[in-house]
């Protein structure tokens, strides 16, 4: 009886090592996915950031005039239309 007894508690002390030593990889896995998930919300940021300086008029306007040689429209070249209401 007394063998029986000590291989249990043998038995469940390996449990609980071996339930420890998952938590704590389980911990070390958390925390990597946090550092993971923390880069990537500054990520977001700068992208949100940078698409928010492309955006802007005044960058428009600069591609309009530059790259696509665009213009704005003489005061004698514009034209009102209407609506046939």
């Amino acid at each position: 009886m007394l063998a029986v007894l000590w291989l249990l508690v043998m038995l469940s002390s390996l449990g609980v090592v071996s339930t420890t030593q998952q938590s704590r990889a389980l911990t070390a896995k958390l925390e990597q996915a946090q550092r993971v998930r923390d880069e990537l919300r500054y990520e977001q940021e700068r992208l949100l950031l940078e698409r928010g300086a492309w955006s802007a008029y005044s960058r428009i306007e600069q591609v309009a005039r530059e790259e696509l040689n665009m213009r704005a429209p003489a005061p004698d070249e514009r034209v009102l239309v209407t609506s046939g209401r």
